[in-house]
């Protein structure tokens, strides 16, 4: 097929133009490629250059498979330059690595460049790379947190943080079958294949009404939100900030604070675990079913990074 085709077919469902440059990597893209002198502009296609969403880089006009993946680590890019072919594409959430650290573990270095012999040997192998954060954040079909919810059988009744280009809430709440916290924390793991969660607030023994937020849900005030509405357990990619820097030890006080005092269970299931499950279900879908493109799924070699 056609990149450009597919470019089109992913710029209008994902109303890449009408959001407009992204909140986060408008900032962030700049900031971490101009620290290490990387000349980020001439690299990354020029509509990319003003969006921070969409195409990346371009490669061959042809486009046989479609590689999903969420950060591109190291390993993401190592998998993808050896197992495609010239004009293949890789469609991932970020266009940085984000360390955001285990909770159980060492913790995490922040937003992080692509390193520069990878994209080189994507270019040299023709091949291409589209991101897309905010739009498919908000999407109302395929966004992030609705995947989980889909996944948890659970019903949107209410949201939180509506968005100014379609109205679609970032945060979902939702009610599903009455189970408790620890029945709540197997199924999490099982549906995102983890060996285990990062947890805070309340174990609870009947739990039917949920928040869902995918990506970086350790805010406070989205919490306090949450709770004045009736849920009883906050699942998001992160409750808890595991950067190694005064804004990460910062957020991490914070969020303990608030969890002494809630009532809620919060639920972490890892930032790059709760964006990469819409990967593997409604966008692979969606390009097969729409597009009738393959698609090859790239999954982390660790979740908790």
């Amino acid at each position: 097929m056609k990149l450009q085709q597919i470019v089109q077919k992913l710029n209008a469902e994902l109303q890449i133009a009408a959001f407009g440059p992204d909140p986060a990597f408008s900032r962030l893209i700049p900031a971490v490629y101009d620290q290490v002198n990387f000349e980020w502009k001439s690299a990354f296609e020029e509509e990319f250059s003003k969006l921070f969403n969409g195409l990346m880089i371009k490669g061959a006009p042809e486009t046989k498979r479609v590689f999903l993946a969420v950060f591109p680590t190291d390993y993401v890019l190592e998998q993808f330059i050896a197992q495609s072919s010239e004009g293949d594409l890789l469609f991932m959430h970020h266009p940085l690595l984000m360390e955001c650290g285990d909770p159980q573990g060492r913790w995490g270095e922040g937003f992080v460049p692509i390193k520069e012999m990878y994209i080189k040997l994507m270019k040299e192998k023709q091949l291409s790379c589209y991101t897309c954060h905010i739009p498919l954040d908000y999407h109302p079909n395929l966004g992030i947190s609705m995947a989980i919810a889909n996944q948890l059988n659970a019903k949107v009744v209410d949201g939180i943080l509506p968005g100014s280009v379609n109205n679609q809430d970032l945060v979902l709440i939702c009610t599903i079958e009455n189970l408790n916290s620890n029945e709540l924390i197997e199924r999490l793991k099982k549906i995102f294949d983890l060996p285990y969660i990062d947890f805070e607030g309340q174990a609870l023994e009947e739990i039917s009404k949920i928040a869902i937020v995918a990506g970086c849900g350790d805010k406070v005030h989205w919490m306090q939100e949450a709770e004045k509405k009736g849920v009883q357990a906050y699942i998001s990619g992160e409750i808890h900030c595991h950067i190694n820097n005064e804004y990460g030890r910062e957020r991490y006080d914070q969020i303990k604070e608030y969890a002494s005092e809630s009532s809620m269970s919060l639920i972490g299931v890892s930032h790059s675990a709760s964006e990469y499950l819409v990967k593997k279900t409604l966008i692979k879908d969606w390009f097969e079913e729409n597009l009738g493109v393959e698609t090859v799924l790239i999954p982390q070699e660790k979740w908790w990074l």
